[in-house]
Protein backbone atom coordinates (compact mmCIF):
# COMPACT_ATOMS: atom_id res chain seq x y z
CA UNK A 1 0.00 0.00 0.00
CA UNK A 2 1.47 2.97 -0.83
CA UNK A 3 1.77 6.66 1.38
CA UNK A 4 -0.44 8.19 -1.11
CA UNK A 5 -3.16 5.43 -1.22
CA UNK A 6 -3.06 5.04 2.06
CA UNK A 7 -3.98 8.48 3.06
CA UNK A 8 -6.99 8.35 0.60
CA UNK A 9 -10.11 8.77 2.38
CA UNK A 10 -13.43 8.16 1.05
CA UNK A 11 -16.52 10.49 2.48
CA UNK A 12 -18.64 7.58 2.40
CA UNK A 13 -16.50 5.84 5.00
CA UNK A 14 -15.86 8.99 7.05
CA UNK A 15 -19.71 8.71 7.43
CA UNK A 16 -20.24 5.34 8.01
CA UNK A 17 -18.01 5.90 11.05
CA UNK A 18 -20.25 9.28 11.98
CA UNK A 19 -23.29 6.93 12.09
CA UNK A 20 -22.01 4.22 13.96
CA UNK A 21 -20.77 6.47 16.82
CA UNK A 22 -23.80 8.37 16.98
CA UNK A 23 -26.11 5.55 17.09
CA UNK A 24 -23.90 3.58 19.48
CA UNK A 25 -24.12 6.81 21.60
CA UNK A 26 -27.88 6.92 21.17
CA UNK A 27 -28.29 2.98 21.77
CA UNK A 28 -26.31 3.06 25.15
CA UNK A 29 -28.33 6.45 26.33
CA UNK A 30 -31.35 4.13 25.75
CA UNK A 31 -29.88 1.34 27.45
CA UNK A 32 -28.99 3.53 30.34
CA UNK A 33 -31.83 3.61 32.69
CA UNK A 34 -32.06 -0.40 31.84
CA UNK A 35 -28.81 -0.77 33.51
CA UNK A 36 -29.05 1.21 36.04
CA UNK A 37 -32.42 -0.34 37.15
CA UNK A 38 -30.54 -3.70 37.06
CA UNK A 39 -27.83 -2.17 39.23
CA UNK A 40 -29.48 -0.93 41.98
CA UNK A 41 -32.34 -3.42 42.33
CA UNK A 42 -29.05 -6.14 42.54
CA UNK A 43 -27.50 -4.08 44.94
CA UNK A 44 -24.06 -3.66 42.77
CA UNK A 45 -22.30 -1.16 44.24
CA UNK A 46 -19.22 0.16 44.89
CA UNK A 47 -17.57 -0.87 48.20
CA UNK A 48 -14.95 1.06 49.62
CA UNK A 49 -13.39 -0.80 52.35
CA UNK A 50 -11.30 0.73 55.16
CA UNK A 51 -7.53 -0.66 55.03
CA UNK A 52 -4.35 -0.40 56.74
CA UNK A 53 -2.60 -0.23 53.29
CA UNK A 54 -4.42 2.49 51.16
CA UNK A 55 -5.90 4.71 54.59
CA UNK A 56 -5.67 7.90 52.03
CA UNK A 57 -7.81 6.25 49.35
CA UNK A 58 -10.30 4.79 52.09
CA UNK A 59 -10.65 8.23 53.44
CA UNK A 60 -10.41 10.60 50.24
CA UNK A 61 -13.30 7.81 48.16
CA UNK A 62 -15.26 6.84 51.61
CA UNK A 63 -18.16 9.30 50.00
CA UNK A 64 -18.37 7.32 47.08
CA UNK A 65 -19.25 4.09 48.71
CA UNK A 66 -22.45 2.70 47.57
CA UNK A 67 -22.28 3.88 44.24
CA UNK A 68 -23.44 1.31 41.04
CA UNK A 69 -20.27 -0.18 39.81
CA UNK A 70 -20.16 -2.65 36.26
CA UNK A 71 -20.93 0.56 34.03
CA UNK A 72 -18.71 -1.28 31.64
CA UNK A 73 -21.36 -3.05 30.68
CA UNK A 74 -23.11 -0.23 29.16
CA UNK A 75 -20.14 -0.20 26.59
CA UNK A 76 -19.17 -3.32 25.43
CA UNK A 77 -22.66 -4.80 25.13
CA UNK A 78 -23.60 -2.14 22.74
CA UNK A 79 -20.48 -1.97 21.12
CA UNK A 80 -21.25 -6.14 20.52
CA UNK A 81 -24.51 -5.45 19.72
CA UNK A 82 -23.78 -2.66 17.00
CA UNK A 83 -20.65 -4.90 15.80
CA UNK A 84 -22.87 -8.49 15.38
CA UNK A 85 -25.48 -7.19 13.71
CA UNK A 86 -23.70 -4.62 11.39
CA UNK A 87 -20.27 -4.85 11.21
CA UNK A 88 -19.18 -8.10 11.81
CA UNK A 89 -15.97 -9.29 9.95
CA UNK A 90 -13.63 -11.84 10.13
CA UNK A 91 -10.67 -9.65 8.55
CA UNK A 92 -11.36 -6.67 10.79
CA UNK A 93 -13.62 -7.53 14.03
CA UNK A 94 -13.30 -10.69 15.10
CA UNK A 95 -10.53 -10.49 16.96
CA UNK A 96 -11.12 -7.07 18.89
CA UNK A 97 -15.03 -7.99 19.40
CA UNK A 98 -13.69 -11.76 20.55
CA UNK A 99 -10.99 -9.55 23.38
CA UNK A 100 -13.91 -7.15 24.14
CA UNK A 101 -16.39 -9.57 24.90
CA UNK A 102 -14.21 -12.02 26.63
CA UNK A 103 -12.47 -9.57 28.78
CA UNK A 104 -15.88 -7.84 29.33
CA UNK A 105 -17.10 -11.31 30.96
CA UNK A 106 -14.22 -11.82 32.80
CA UNK A 107 -14.96 -8.47 34.35
CA UNK A 108 -17.73 -8.58 35.49
CA UNK A 109 -17.19 -11.69 37.24
CA UNK A 110 -14.56 -10.18 39.25
CA UNK A 111 -16.55 -6.61 39.65
CA UNK A 112 -19.58 -8.99 41.04
CA UNK A 113 -17.24 -10.96 43.50
CA UNK A 114 -15.87 -7.77 44.75
CA UNK A 115 -19.31 -6.51 45.30
CA UNK A 116 -20.35 -9.63 47.00
CA UNK A 117 -17.48 -10.12 49.42
CA UNK A 118 -16.05 -13.30 47.53
CA UNK A 119 -12.43 -13.53 46.74
CA UNK A 120 -9.44 -13.05 47.99
CA UNK A 121 -10.28 -10.61 51.70
CA UNK A 122 -13.29 -10.29 49.78
CA UNK A 123 -12.08 -8.52 46.88
CA UNK A 124 -13.13 -10.30 43.70
CA UNK A 125 -10.39 -12.22 41.72
CA UNK A 126 -6.81 -11.59 43.26
CA UNK A 127 -3.71 -10.25 40.57
CA UNK A 128 -2.24 -13.59 41.07
CA UNK A 129 -5.62 -15.16 39.62
CA UNK A 130 -6.42 -11.99 37.22
CA UNK A 131 -3.53 -12.31 35.05
CA UNK A 132 -3.88 -15.91 34.31
CA UNK A 133 -6.97 -15.36 32.59
CA UNK A 134 -6.06 -12.38 30.61
CA UNK A 135 -2.86 -13.83 29.98
CA UNK A 136 -4.74 -17.09 28.07
CA UNK A 137 -7.52 -14.47 26.08
CA UNK A 138 -4.12 -12.62 25.29
CA UNK A 139 -2.26 -15.86 23.94
CA UNK A 140 -5.04 -17.03 22.12
CA UNK A 141 -5.37 -13.76 20.01
CA UNK A 142 -1.18 -13.58 19.81
CA UNK A 143 -1.80 -17.85 18.22
CA UNK A 144 -4.51 -16.05 16.36
CA UNK A 145 -2.15 -13.58 14.50
CA UNK A 146 0.94 -15.99 14.25
CA UNK A 147 -0.23 -18.73 13.34
CA UNK A 148 -3.49 -18.17 11.40
CA UNK A 149 -2.81 -15.00 10.05
CA UNK A 150 0.84 -15.05 9.61
CA UNK A 151 1.90 -12.13 11.24
CA UNK A 152 4.88 -11.74 12.35
CA UNK A 153 6.55 -8.44 11.42
CA UNK A 154 6.55 -5.08 13.78
CA UNK A 155 6.38 -1.95 12.57
CA UNK A 156 9.11 0.95 13.74
CA UNK A 157 7.30 4.39 12.25
CA UNK A 158 9.87 5.68 9.53
CA UNK A 159 12.31 2.87 9.28
CA UNK A 160 10.32 -0.11 8.30
CA UNK A 161 8.56 -3.51 9.11
CA UNK A 162 10.87 -6.04 10.65
CA UNK A 163 10.27 -9.58 11.21
CA UNK A 164 9.98 -11.19 14.71
CA UNK A 165 9.34 -14.43 13.71
CA UNK A 166 7.94 -16.21 17.29
CA UNK A 167 9.05 -13.26 19.43
CA UNK A 168 5.81 -11.90 18.24
CA UNK A 169 3.41 -14.10 20.41
CA UNK A 170 5.01 -12.88 23.52
CA UNK A 171 5.04 -9.28 22.42
CA UNK A 172 1.49 -9.67 21.84
CA UNK A 173 1.10 -11.48 25.40
CA UNK A 174 2.99 -9.11 26.93
CA UNK A 175 1.30 -5.51 25.50
CA UNK A 176 -2.09 -6.81 25.94
CA UNK A 177 -1.64 -7.79 29.50
CA UNK A 178 0.04 -4.76 30.40
CA UNK A 179 -2.55 -2.50 29.28
CA UNK A 180 -5.26 -4.61 30.89
CA UNK A 181 -3.71 -3.73 34.00
CA UNK A 182 -2.39 0.29 33.61
CA UNK A 183 -5.65 0.95 32.39
CA UNK A 184 -7.67 -0.49 34.86
CA UNK A 185 -5.04 1.41 37.56
CA UNK A 186 -6.24 4.75 35.35
CA UNK A 187 -10.30 3.88 36.61
CA UNK A 188 -10.43 5.76 39.75
CA UNK A 189 -11.64 9.30 39.40
CA UNK A 190 -15.37 10.00 37.86
CA UNK A 191 -14.69 10.36 33.97
CA UNK A 192 -10.75 9.77 33.89
CA UNK A 193 -10.22 6.37 32.20
CA UNK A 194 -13.40 6.91 30.17
CA UNK A 195 -11.89 9.69 28.44
CA UNK A 196 -8.78 8.83 27.86
CA UNK A 197 -10.08 5.43 26.40
CA UNK A 198 -12.18 7.59 24.26
CA UNK A 199 -9.05 10.05 22.78
CA UNK A 200 -7.67 6.69 21.94
CA UNK A 201 -9.85 4.91 20.29
CA UNK A 202 -10.20 8.01 18.28
CA UNK A 203 -6.93 7.98 17.31
CA UNK A 204 -7.24 4.48 16.26
CA UNK A 205 -10.45 4.93 14.28
CA UNK A 206 -8.08 7.49 12.41
CA UNK A 207 -5.27 5.63 11.96
CA UNK A 208 -7.10 2.35 10.79
CA UNK A 209 -9.37 4.46 8.47
CA UNK A 210 -6.00 5.76 6.90
CA UNK A 211 -4.88 2.25 6.26
CA UNK A 212 -8.56 1.29 4.41
CA UNK A 213 -9.32 -1.05 7.37
CA UNK A 214 -12.81 0.22 7.40
CA UNK A 215 -14.34 -2.47 9.25
CA UNK A 216 -11.59 -1.94 12.39
CA UNK A 217 -12.26 1.99 12.19
CA UNK A 218 -16.12 1.44 11.95
CA UNK A 219 -15.17 -0.94 15.46
CA UNK A 220 -13.49 1.94 16.88
CA UNK A 221 -15.70 4.62 16.52
CA UNK A 222 -18.54 2.65 17.91
CA UNK A 223 -16.05 2.00 21.02
CA UNK A 224 -16.15 6.03 21.03
CA UNK A 225 -19.99 6.56 20.58
CA UNK A 226 -20.63 4.44 23.80
CA UNK A 227 -18.04 5.93 25.93
CA UNK A 228 -19.86 9.21 24.85
CA UNK A 229 -22.76 7.85 26.42
CA UNK A 230 -21.00 6.36 29.34
CA UNK A 231 -19.13 9.81 30.04
CA UNK A 232 -22.29 10.85 30.22
CA UNK A 233 -23.55 9.74 33.32
CA UNK A 234 -20.19 9.07 34.87
CA UNK A 235 -18.38 12.89 35.32
CA UNK A 236 -18.46 14.20 38.77
CA UNK A 237 -20.75 12.51 39.88
CA UNK A 238 -20.86 9.17 38.75
CA UNK A 239 -24.14 7.92 38.35
CA UNK A 240 -21.88 3.86 38.14
CA UNK A 241 -18.39 3.19 37.62
CA UNK A 242 -16.91 1.55 35.30
CA UNK A 243 -15.39 -1.37 36.76
CA UNK A 244 -13.24 -3.90 35.62
CA UNK A 245 -15.49 -5.01 32.85
CA UNK A 246 -15.09 -1.54 31.24
CA UNK A 247 -11.71 -0.62 32.02
CA UNK A 248 -9.70 -4.38 31.40
CA UNK A 249 -11.63 -5.04 28.24
CA UNK A 250 -11.53 -1.40 26.78
CA UNK A 251 -7.98 -1.72 27.33
CA UNK A 252 -6.88 -5.29 26.18
CA UNK A 253 -9.16 -4.64 23.16
CA UNK A 254 -7.24 -1.66 22.22
CA UNK A 255 -3.97 -3.00 22.23
CA UNK A 256 -5.60 -6.04 19.78
CA UNK A 257 -6.48 -3.34 17.35
CA UNK A 258 -2.93 -1.46 17.81
CA UNK A 259 -1.75 -5.08 16.37
CA UNK A 260 -4.30 -4.66 13.62
CA UNK A 261 -3.46 -1.57 12.52
CA UNK A 262 1.02 -3.02 13.25
CA UNK A 263 1.09 0.18 14.94
CA UNK A 264 2.49 -1.35 19.04
CA UNK A 265 5.26 1.53 18.84
CA UNK A 266 3.27 4.08 18.14
CA UNK A 267 0.30 2.37 20.82
CA UNK A 268 2.80 2.77 23.99
CA UNK A 269 2.96 7.16 23.25
CA UNK A 270 -0.94 7.28 22.20
CA UNK A 271 -1.16 5.53 25.80
CA UNK A 272 1.26 6.90 27.49
CA UNK A 273 -1.36 8.19 30.21
CA UNK A 274 -2.32 4.34 31.15
CA UNK A 275 1.53 3.63 31.55
CA UNK A 276 2.21 6.32 33.69
CA UNK A 277 -0.52 5.08 36.19
CA UNK A 278 0.53 1.87 36.01
CA UNK A 279 3.95 2.25 36.45
CA UNK A 280 3.29 4.70 38.87
CA UNK A 281 1.60 1.78 40.96
CA UNK A 282 4.54 -0.10 40.34
CA UNK A 283 6.72 1.87 41.45
CA UNK A 284 5.38 2.57 44.79
CA UNK A 285 4.55 -1.56 45.67
CA UNK A 286 8.12 -2.11 44.95
CA UNK A 287 9.14 0.91 46.65
CA UNK A 288 7.20 -0.18 49.79
CA UNK A 289 8.23 -3.91 49.55
CA UNK A 290 12.23 -2.96 49.23
CA UNK A 291 12.30 0.27 51.05
CA UNK A 292 9.66 0.16 53.67
CA UNK A 293 8.83 3.40 52.14
CA UNK A 294 6.05 5.18 50.04
CA UNK A 295 7.00 7.08 46.39
CA UNK A 296 3.57 8.78 46.83
CA UNK A 297 1.17 9.93 48.92
CA UNK A 298 -1.24 7.38 47.51
CA UNK A 299 -1.04 5.15 44.11
CA UNK A 300 -1.72 5.23 41.27
CA UNK A 301 -1.03 8.81 40.48
CA UNK A 302 -4.08 10.67 40.43
CA UNK A 303 -4.97 9.72 44.02
CA UNK A 304 -1.06 11.35 45.27
CA UNK A 305 -2.75 14.44 43.25
CA UNK A 306 -6.13 14.30 45.13
CA UNK A 307 -3.84 13.47 48.54
CA UNK A 308 -2.08 16.87 47.93
CA UNK A 309 -5.18 18.61 47.73
CA UNK A 310 -6.19 18.84 44.15
CA UNK A 311 -10.29 18.57 43.21
CA UNK A 312 -10.92 15.37 41.84
CA UNK A 313 -12.14 16.97 38.43
CA UNK A 314 -9.18 19.53 37.45
CA UNK A 315 -6.98 15.96 38.11
CA UNK A 316 -9.52 14.64 35.37
CA UNK A 317 -9.46 17.41 33.20
CA UNK A 318 -5.75 17.73 33.42
CA UNK A 319 -4.90 14.10 32.49
CA UNK A 320 -7.40 14.55 29.87
CA UNK A 321 -5.17 17.01 28.22
CA UNK A 322 -1.65 15.61 28.20
CA UNK A 323 -3.70 12.00 27.46
CA UNK A 324 -5.08 14.47 24.15
CA UNK A 325 -1.60 15.60 23.79
CA UNK A 326 0.29 12.36 23.82
CA UNK A 327 -2.64 10.96 21.68
CA UNK A 328 -2.34 13.20 18.90
CA UNK A 329 1.75 12.80 18.67
CA UNK A 330 1.46 9.06 18.83
CA UNK A 331 -1.23 9.36 16.34
CA UNK A 332 1.50 11.51 13.69
CA UNK A 333 4.00 9.10 15.12
CA UNK A 334 1.48 5.98 13.42
CA UNK A 335 0.89 7.94 10.25
CA UNK A 336 4.99 8.37 9.54
CA UNK A 337 6.75 5.71 6.77
CA UNK A 338 3.46 3.14 7.64
CA UNK A 339 4.10 -0.48 7.48
CA UNK A 340 1.94 -3.36 5.79
CA UNK A 341 0.97 -6.69 6.51
CA UNK A 342 0.51 -7.90 2.90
Amino acid sequence: MSIVKAFYIQPDDLMRMSWFALVAFLVAIVLTPILTRFLYKNKIAKRIRASADAPIYSALHQKKDGTPTMGGLLIWITVAILTILFNLSRSATWLPLFCLVATGIVGAIDDLWNVRGIGEKGGGLSIKQKFPVYAVIAAVGAWWFYSKLGWNIIHIPAVGDFTIGAWYIPLFIAVLVWIAFASNETDGLDGLAGGIFALCYSAYAIIALTQGRIGLAVFCATVVGALFSFLWFNIPPARFFMGDTGSMSLGMTLGVVAFLTNSVIAFFVITAVFSIEGLSFIIQFLSKKIRKKKVFLSSPLHHHFEAIGWPEYKITMRFWIISAVFTVAGMALALIGRGTLS
